[in-house]
């Protein structure tokens, strides 16, 4: 599964566990979760070098409202 399509599955999943968070996915997996990009894909980059890690921030509620 591709990492756009894993964000599409488990978007409402993501949204409950990681509101404000920046989150790394490798493959089919979240690998890192933090509240910097760069610390999110640092820590993925070490857990897994040679794959292609996918960054995505998942917005709080307040600021899902705020694009609406």
């Amino acid at each position: 599964m591709k990492p756009h399509e894993y964000l599409l599955k488990h978007s409402q999943e993501l949204s409950g566990k990681y509101p404000g968070k920046y989150i790394a996915i490798v493959s089919d997996e979240v690998t890192s979760v933090s509240d910097s990009g760069i610390e999110a894909f640092n820590k993925a980059k070490e857990k897994d070098p040679k794959k292609e890690i996918h960054l995505s921030y998942i917005p709080t509620e307040e600021e899902l409202v705020t694009l609406l």
